[in-house]
């Protein structure tokens, strides 16, 4: 049987590393590219031969050209998890960390998509799973630039799908939501945010990175075959628990004509 190879961004560290080694463990070849080469290092200590490990930065056409040409065959699947941050408040956000994060978390989610779906396009079939963020389906105070970037990650997947469709290219969107891992490190290191966060989620914890690996690798997968421009918010339901953290009087939650309507 031909080996089937992933594609994933930002292997490095993070919900990166941890989406590609599920994906060696699910049978995949794993192209697992990322700036952080110390990172890339301890992944393929960790996960073995299944791994192969580029130096790769996202943002550079030629480099994502070269590292998409080296690769033995067209990938079956691409994660793009590359991405950074800076947050702070608008009013003060420098022009530099404005453009930093749009170009590595849009324009790199851009590049490298439409480098390897160019090839899966030849091979008829692929499945591109882009990251995004809670962040880009609702802002938040203080988030730079970091949300408009997530927005158009989100955007520019359902375009990809739409256009990619009749190559048999499928294109959908993870949405991470508060995740103990990798860049939400320095977040929860703070035991009374860890704690107040927590409260908020619907499922009163914290997501990891496996449920991000686990959303992810359902989507590649062929068990999604008819699932494409979608974005799957895993969140444990925060973003829809708006009225779930604003108190009322027990007194009101009764069922009936003669209580009062309304939320």
């Amino acid at each position: 049987m031909a080996e089937k190879w992933a594609v994933v961004t930002g292997a490095g560290s993070g919900i990166g590393a941890v989406v590609a080694g599920a994906a060696v463990k699910r049978g995949y070849r794993v192209a697992a590219w990322d700036l952080n080469r110390e990172g890339l290092d301890a992944l393929a200590a960790d996960i073995g031969d299944g791994c192969v490990t580029r130096a790769c930065d996202v943002t550079d056409e030629a480099a994502v050209e070269a590292a998409v040409a080296d690769l033995p065959t067209s990938p079956a699947v691409l994660v793009n998890c590359a991405g950074l941050v800076r947050f702070g408040p608008l009013l003060d956000l420098s022009l530099a960390d404005w453009e930093l994060a749009l170009r590595v978390n849009l324009t790199g989610t851009f590049l490298v998509a439409r480098t390897v779906a160019r090839r899966m396009a030849a091979a008829g079939q692929g499945s591109v799973v882009n990251i995004a963020s809670i962040n880009g389906v609702a802002a938040a105070p203080h988030a730079g630039s970091y949300t408009a970037s997530k927005a158009g990650v989100i955007r520019l997947s359902e375009q990809q799908a739409m256009e990619w469709a009749p190559l048999g290219i499928r294109v959908n969107t993870v949405a991470p939501g508060l995740i103990d891992a990798g860049m939400s490190d320095a977040i929860y290191a703070d035991p009374e945010v860890r704690r107040v966060r927590e409260g908020a989620v619907p499922l009163k914890r914290l997501g990891t990175s496996d449920d991000i690996a686990e959303a992810v690798l359902f989507l590649a997968s062929e068990q999604a075959s008819y699932i494409t421009g979608q974005c799957v918010t895993v969140d444990g339901g925060l973003t829809k628990a708006t009225l779930a953290n604003l108190p009322r009087p027990a007194s009101i939650d009764s069922v009936g004509t003669d209580g009062p309507t309304g939320s």
